[in-house]
C-alpha cells in the first residue's frame, strides 16, 4: 500500500492517525513539526503527506506551499487534516496546493477514502 508521512505536533493525533492507517496496511512514518516534515519529505518522498495546520514554528499552510513549490517534493499530495474546521481555512489550504482538506476528529472511513482518491490522481 502507500506510504504515508503524518506532519503533526499531537502525539495523540499521530497514533491515531497511524492506527487507522496501519490497519489498512499503509507504511506510516510522522515527525511533530512542519520543518522536519519538509526535510522528511524530501529524504524519503512518501506517496502522500498528511499534514496538520496549528504546530509550533512554521504552520502547515507554509509547509504545503513550500512542499509544492519546491521541484524536489511538488509531485508529493499532500491532505491537510486540522481542526481549522471554517471554509476560509480550507479554501486556503487548498490555494497553497493541498489536495484534500479532512477536519478533526478524522473519521477513518472517511480518511481512508480521501486518501484512496487522492492517490488514484
Amino acid at each position: 500500500m502507500a506510504r504515508i508521512l503524518i506532519v503533526d505536533d499531537s502525539p495523540t493525533e499521530v497514533h491515531a492517525l497511524k492506527t487507522m492507517l496501519e490497519k489498512h496496511a499503509h507504511e506510516v512514518d510522522a515527525v511533530d513539526n512542519a520543518e522536519a516534515g519538509i526535510a522528511r519529505a524530501k529524504d524519503s518522498m512518501p506517496d502522500i503527506i498528511l499534514m496538520d495546520v496549528v504546530m509550533p514554528g512554521m504552520n502547515g499552510f507554509q509547509a504545503t506551499r513550500a512542499i509544492n513549490r519546491d521541484p524536489a517534493t511538488q509531485a508529493i499530495p499532500v491532505i491537510i487534516v486540522t481542526t481549522k474546521d471554517q471554509e476560509t481555512d480550507r479554501v486556503w489550504g487548498l490555494r497553497q496546493g493541498a489536495k484534500d482538506y479532512i477536519t478533526k476528529p478524522v473519521m477513518e472511513d472517511d480518511l481512508i477514502q480521501k486518501i484512496s482518491k487522492v492517490l488514484a490522481g
